[in-house]
């Protein structure tokens, strides 16, 4: 089964956008999918390709069509080239969203921050200088506005937690760079999964391939950012629980990841998007060295100077989980989820060799920060603070 994306102008001023979405559930395939897919590209109009997995079902979940109503009136009509330095950070308030926008302040770039409405204004990105505007890629109508007078799309974005994975990953992701093309954008990052080309039974996974592969054949000039793990993400995982006396979660598996701080990703991809020779390719980033669970744990638990409660989950109860989990309907994300937690906890190592990137890229490996110094940065000042705290909690005690 494919269905096909409806055409988008190349330039808009006034469009209406009809969204037609269809039900998406998470693939259940069998052995290995293939993918499949189709272009037919007219100069003034794209035709989003059909993507289909087999066997399993098919990615074809949403129809978007923008019409122009009116006379264009952009600066691509009137011929003004619109300047490289002016961005758009999607997803700009996630862990590497916010990093990617420092960066591009730091380094003279007019930043444009695509972020969802909320209660609780994303105030922070304005006090750092970048323009903030409301979308939700979702809600497709919201997109073309966002793009006007952008040179390049930085896609950070993720779904939240309580979504169905498809619902920003896929659905979300078609909608931005079907309009990302109709407006001519001159660049497109995306950050997708190191090894997602290799486990279509991972829901998430098996999106951030077939994205990759619509994003190759949008005709959009590309780069597409492979990525291992976070090391911003260990915090909330294992050094806070250890230094709270929590149960810290791990498994029996052998599993190794070169996690990066994202400081480090947001400068390499802004060098990389800077570098003439880097056009429509895809590049891997690892950090330095692959660590398993338990050697993560064991560093944590060095440096904060006690030891962890760690609970091992097997290997063998997340499969079993996910089997349970797939019978209920309103659990399909929890099993989707699990699914991804099962990869990222079998004996496969997460990590690729830097040396051609760094040397492509013009990076000395020296500066790339490790996991040792990252996590011994973070432990001394978080102990800093606590003793400090801790000073002037006696201290108020006395004067009550």
């Amino acid at each position: 089964m494919a269905s096909r994306l409806g055409s988008l102008p190349p330039q808009l001023a006034s469009t209406s956008l009809h969204h037609h979405r269809h039900h998406l559930r998470p693939p259940q395939c069998s052995g290995q999918a293939s993918l499949s897919w189709r272009r037919a590209v007219a100069p003034a109009q794209l035709d989003l390709i059909s993507v289909s997995t087999s066997p399993g079902r098919c990615f074809a979940p949403l129809l978007v069509k923008c019409n122009a109503q009116t006379a264009v009136a952009t600066s691509l009509s009137q011929g003004t080239p619109v300047r490289p330095t002016s961005i758009l950070v999607v997803g700009a308030t996630g862990t590497l969203g916010r990093q990617v926008v420092r960066r591009a302040l730091d380094e003279g770039y007019d930043v444009r921050c695509l972020v969802r409405p909320r209660p609780a204004p994303a105030d922070f990105l304005r006090d750092w200088g970048a323009t903030v505007v409301n979308g939700d890629l979702s809600k497709p109508e919201t997109i073309p506005a966002t793009l006007v007078g952008v040179h390049t799309v930085i896609d950070c974005a993720t779904g939240r937690p309580e979504e169905p994975i498809s619902t920003v990953d896929w659905e979300g992701k078609v909608a931005l760079i079907q309009c990302a093309k109709a407006m001519g954008i001159q660049k497109y990052v995306f950050y997708s999964i190191h090894n997602c080309d290799k486990h279509p039974e991972v829901p998430l996974m098996e999106i951030k391939h077939c994205t990759e592969k619509f994003l190759q054949d949008s005709g959009l000039n590309y780069l597409i950012i492979r990525l291992c793990g976070f090391m911003q993400g260990l915090i909330g995982q294992y050094a806070v629980p250890i230094l709270e006396e929590k149960s810290v979660w791990g498994t029996d598996a052998p599993t190794r990841i070169a996690y990066m701080d994202t400081q480090d990703i947001s400068r390499l991809t802004f060098i990389a998007m800077r570098n003439e020779k880097i056009n429509k390719e895809l590049l891997t980033f690892a950090g330095p060295r692959a660590w398993t669970t338990q050697e993560v744990i064991t560093l944590c638990e060095r440096l904060a100077g006690q030891d962890a409660n760690v609970t091992t989950v097997p290997v063998s109860i997340l499969k079993f989980t996910r089997q349970l989990t797939r019978l209920f309907q309103w659990t399909n994300d929890v099993a989707d989820r699990l699914a991804f937690s099962e990869v990222l906890s079998s004996d496969i190592v997460f990590s690729v060799p830097m040396t051609e990137t760094y040397d492509l890229l013009g990076v000395d490996q020296k500066d790339i920060v490790t996991l040792e110094r990252y996590l011994q940065d973070y432990f001394t000042n978080i102990l800093k603070k606590l003793k400090d705290l801790k000073a002037q909690s006696k201290q108020t005690d006395i004067f009550l």
